[in-house]
């Protein structure tokens, strides 16, 4: 009985293992369900990205035809960031003028930093620096860091820019680097520390959304400069995080001429692996819903003497590597064409493979900034 039983699974096995190869050979059934498994599953890296994405986007939705649909779009995310139907038009809390911060005692053509120290809902805080140059141009650059903590990991780019004559105000994402984690009671959960944003949609109400947290800092640094000093322009300039909060807030404020995101965002239908997924504010649903990603990029660019320009840079180890974005850029300048005011630009910088704002942008970003000036 044993030997027949063997006998018997071997046969079975050599049944198997040659109608598997006539499977693969003869495409026989089911090959066509298996391959489809495998396409689903694995990337074949010798087929082009193109192929795939194509597979997925067809078109993005862009609800904008003239200045009239920018209009209501931003009025619209105004009063979601604020539940106000304006800016607000605060200053910051605190105000402390001509501070230390050994960590910055190197810096060339740095005359003095300012702090601001701006107070938000349930302790939330923002820590800003504003730092003057010894000798200036008149211009100033808000910087936003990214989610690598503080904007001393900036200090490059904050040097770059004083070099060259720009003020310089530095943002650090909430929850970051100087900036508050506070302890607070959140309903049915108890005692929170807050130290991730994804923590955020917990704070979420009707009253409420925490995308303020990010915005606000700069809303009321841009008051308060708008009143003590007399800059020619305004520029941002962010990175990762901080390039998605220069993508966002030009949208909503045109007190902010040029724009330069670096390796900050892409529209949601591209995003399809985990490393570009994002955080909390990069899929908030209820602020997409009212402007998705491209209709944000057209809102940042649009305005006499605006642009937003995308920077990627092609190696990056982080987020939003490759060259994405050309399944929409062509769209993005035909629809800003039409318009016929402002700008938007896709700058690829090939010259490293990290996640960073390598020196090459930062050349970049000076010399398009210099153009009008």
């Amino acid at each position: 009985m044993k030997k027949i039983t063997i006998s018997l699974f071997v046969i079975i096995f050599f049944m198997m293992f040659f109608y598997g190869i006539s499977v693969g050979l003869y495409e026989i059934f089911p090959y066509q369900f298996l391959n489809l498994v495998k396409d689903t599953i694995f990337v074949d890296n010798s087929r082009s990205q193109q192929d795939l994405f194509d597979k997925i986007v067809t078109h993005f939705i862009i609800d904008i035809d003239n200045e009239s649909d920018i209009l209501k779009k931003r009025e619209a995310l105004i009063h979601f960031i604020w539940k106000t139907e304006s800016i607000p038009s605060s200053y910051p809390d605190i105000i402390e003028k001509n501070i230390f911060d050994e960590r910055y005692s190197d810096i060339d053509n740095l005359k003095q930093i300012d702090k601001f120290t701006i107070t938000m809902k349930h302790k939330v805080n923002s820590i800003v620096y504003l730092f003057h140059p010894k000798q200036s141009n008149d211009h100033l650059i808000l910087y936003h860091q990214g989610h690598a903590g503080d904007f001393i990991n900036g200090k490059q780019s904050i040097d770059y820019f004083l070099k060259n004559g720009y003020y310089v105000v530095a943002f650090s994402m909430p929850l970051l680097g100087m900036n508050e984690q506070p302890i607070i009671e959140i309903e049915n959960l108890g005692a929170v520390k807050l130290f991730n944003h994804d923590q955020l949609q917990y704070l979420e109400s009707e009253n409420f959304t925490s995308i303020s947290y990010f915005l606000t800092p700069i809303a009321y640094t841009l008051n308060y400069l708008d009143d003590h000093y007399n800059f020619k322009t305004y520029s941002m300039v962010g990175l990762s995080g901080g390039g998605w909060a220069s993508t966002i807030y030009p949208a909503i404020d045109t007190r902010i001429s040029k724009s330069f995101a670096v390796a900050g965002s892409l529209p949601i239908s591209l995003r399809l692996n985990a490393q570009d997924i994002g955080d909390y504010e990069q899929l908030h649903f209820e602020l997409y819903k009212i402007a998705n990603y491209p209709e944000l990029y057209i809102m940042s660019s649009y305005g006499n003497d605006r642009e937003f320009v995308q920077i990627f840079n092609k190696y990056d180890t982080c987020c939003f590597a490759g060259t994405l974005y050309e399944h929409y850029e062509y769209e993005i300048k035909k629809v800003v064409s039409n318009l016929n005011n402002g700008k938007f630009s896709v700058i690829l910088d090939d010259t490293h493979n990290e996640h960073k704002i390598s020196g090459h942008t930062l050349k970049l970003v000076h010399e398009n900034i210099s153009l009008d000036n």
